[in-house]
């Protein structure tokens, strides 16, 4: 036995050395939300000591969102060196990034135990759980069961005011991708929309390679936010793989190949066209010019204060003043360039001809172009507003804007075809929707969708722009159940600085969703969006109507939720059941669901200065959205309300 016993310790140190040192490593999926998994082979402790090297230089990404948005912060929050961080992003040891910018982080990842980590030191604030520290305040570049782990010593709750161990994931280069040219490897942390090809093509690395390094596939690529995927990286990462390039300028058209003798008609046909432009220009002018004179004498219309919860006004009777629709009427020739323009032909056929059988609602038209299913939307009067901002815009959460055409006096706009249809469909308990139901996962989800969508609009395009005609039935939902933010004809730029408004005698919008200071004084800022999106969190949630919410208050919407919030009542989880669209029958935590009716009120406050910004509403949906993902894989878990 002896020499057969020999001969298996020398088989195992010869290969299982060989078959660890060459195994990649496992992409940790959903199992970072559920805090009761333990399995080691799921990666939710850390990354294993396969590499060739105990130790080695690596990197992390983190995307920058206050308090946590300067060198010094991050730097501190990781455990990083600042002026390493500074230099790996090319900019200066006291830059402040901007909200969601992707900041390059550099690290010494060290293999502690069975698991590659880089330990960074946290204080408790209040509130705070494992699972909120590490998708939340660290993004995932940890998870619950590490620090757990790292804890596991101490006490078995988590105080506030002590300091706490986070091992944040990181790895280093196993014998195999070393010979593969791999020096380092990045922990990249995953947000919403991405793909294992559309991160790898961020910094130029091997599909293949990416999908190996995680134990990934192409049959079995699926990927999900808060959760790292490690890229492979032949160089350190730049400050220039995170910012997306400018598109390239249009080549110029190339020259022409005319002879000699053709430059007479060329001159000819040119001096023809020019006369009539001319002509045409002079008449343009003319009618204008009588147009306006008519115009002016009809004095500004002013809304009355009425009860009705339908638009005020007719999107497509708003109309711009002289120099806007200049500008507009001059840069058509730019738009055309950046967007395409269908023959009215292609659109006739694409729809039938109009059929009403393709009629979706109003003016929208559903269509095949090219095999893909559109929204084929016919409008009067002036649409420059929407299609400027759509055109410049670019945002998963907003509708995609395909191309536009301009036949007999009106306008068809192509758009990407949702085919859930609009929210409005889905949430309220009536009897044309009762067949469709969304559950508390799909209800918060697109609550973070419109939020995500609302704050790029204010914080995230150049000018900011209010978008004042937020209502369930422009929010509309793709195979997925995401949300798509449309109907753009009431948005407008933001003026001034933060906290300052603008003023406007031209209310329009859906009267229940406006907020008090734009109904009552006519004020615009992007406090209008966050009360709007209030009320629409409010119908989301009850199921109720905006309309059938008012008949159980006076004048302030924020009193329906008075009883449930008031903290001495003994029965507001008893409340709160009967508030919660009936449907959902108690398959939602209600502690979640008590913050969403927090988060509510906030933004329904009558004070537009004490409403959160978006991002604030944004970072807190996404805190419920994800405690929500953790209850639903842990079932036996329950979330007991106070």
């Amino acid at each position: 036995m002896a020499p057969l016993h020999f001969f298996l310790i020398c088989c195992s140190l010869l290969i299982c050395p060989q078959i660890l040192i060459q195994a990649q490593q496992p992409y940790i999926r959903k199992w970072n939300t559920n805090c009761t998994i333990r399995n080691a082979s799921t990666s939710v402790l850390g990354y294993a000591c396969n590499g060739v090297n105990r130790t080695c230089q690596a990197y992390l990404t983190f995307r920058s969102k206050p308090p946590y948005n300067t060198v010094v912060s991050i730097s501190n929050l990781l455990n990083a060196n600042a002026t390493q961080l500074s230099q790996l992003n090319s900019v200066s040891e006291n830059f402040t990034f901007g909200t969601g910018d992707m900041v390059l982080v550099p690290t010494r990842c060290s293999c502690l135990g069975q698991f590659y980590q880089a330990n960074a030191t946290y204080v408790i604030q209040s509130g705070d759980t494992p699972l909120l520290i590490a998708n939340d305040t660290f993004e995932g570049l940890s998870t619950c069961h590490a620090i757990q782990t790292q804890r596991s010593n101490l006490t078995n709750d988590i105080y506030t005011g002590s300091r706490l161990t986070v091992p944040l994931r990181c790895a280093c280069p196993t014998e195999k991708q070393a010979a593969a040219g791999v020096r380092y490897l990045l922990s990249y942390l995953i947000t919403w929309g991405q793909y294992v090809s559309s991160i790898s093509a961020i910094f130029g690395t091997d599909t293949g390679l990416t999908l190996e390094a995680n134990e990934l596939s192409e049959q079995d690529s699926n990927i999900y936010p808060f959760t790292t995927l490690l890229v492979p990286l032949s160089d350190p990462p730049s400050r220039s793989q995170t910012i997306a390039p400018p598109p390239p300028p249009t080549p110029p058209p190339p020259p022409p190949t005319t002879s000699v003798n053709d430059h007479k008609w060329v001159y000819m046909l040119v001096g023809i066209l020019g006369g009539v432009a001319l002509t045409c220009a002079i008449g343009f002018c003319v009618f204008w010019f009588c147009f306006l004179k008519r115009n002016k004498r009809t004095p500004p219309m002013v809304t009355s204060a009425s009860q009705s919860f339908e638009a005020t006004e007719k999107p497509g009777d708003t109309k711009l003043d002289v120099d806007e629709d200049s500008e507009f009427m001059e840069s058509l020739s730019n738009i055309a360039q950046s967007l395409k323009v269908y023959e009215f032909e292609e659109l006739k056929s694409a729809t039938q001809d109009f059929s009403p059988n393709c009629l979706i609602k109003g003016s929208v038209y559903q269509g095949t172009i090219n095999g893909h299913l559109v929204a084929i939307k016919k409008m009067h009067g002036d649409v420059s507003n929407e299609i400027r901002l759509l055109n410049t815009t670019h945002h998963h959460n907003l509708i995609h804007l395909l191309g536009v055409c301009f036949s007999d006096g009106h306008w068809y706009l192509v758009y990407e075809f949702a085919v859930n249809g609009p929210l409005s469909d889905w949430i309220y308990y009536h009897t044309l929707s009762r067949n469709k139901f969304l559950n508390w996962m799909q209800r918060m989800q697109i609550s973070l969708d419109v939020a995500n969508g609302l704050d790029y609009l204010h914080s995230y395009t150049t000018p900011p722009y209010v978008y004042k005609n937020l209502e369930s039935s422009n929010i509309l939902l793709d195979s997925d159940f995401r949300a798509k933010i449309t109907n753009f004809d009431l948005a407008r730029s933001a003026e001034g600085q933060e906290g300052q408004f603008a003023l406007t005698r031209h209310i329009v919008g859906t009267r229940g969703y406006m907020s008090p200071e734009y109904l009552e004084n006519g004020l615009i800022s992007t406090k209008l969006d966050v009360y709007g999106f209030g009320v629409l969190l409010l119908e989301i949630v009850s199921g109720k109507h905006v309309s059938d919410l008012y008949e159980k208050v006076n004048k302030n919407l924020s009193e329906v939720l008075e009883d449930i919030l008031e903290e001495e009542n003994i029965d507001r989880n008893e409340k709160l059941t009967d508030f919660i669209d009936q449907r959902l029958q108690g398959n939602y935590p209600l502690q979640l669901a008590m913050s969403v009716l927090r988060l509510i009120d906030c933004c329904l406050d009558e004070d537009p200065a004490a409403r959160p910004d978006m991002s604030e509403v944004s970072q807190c949906l996404s805190r419920i959205l994800t405690t929500s993902q953790a209850r639903d894989l842990s079932p036996t878990i329950s979330v007991q309300g106070r």
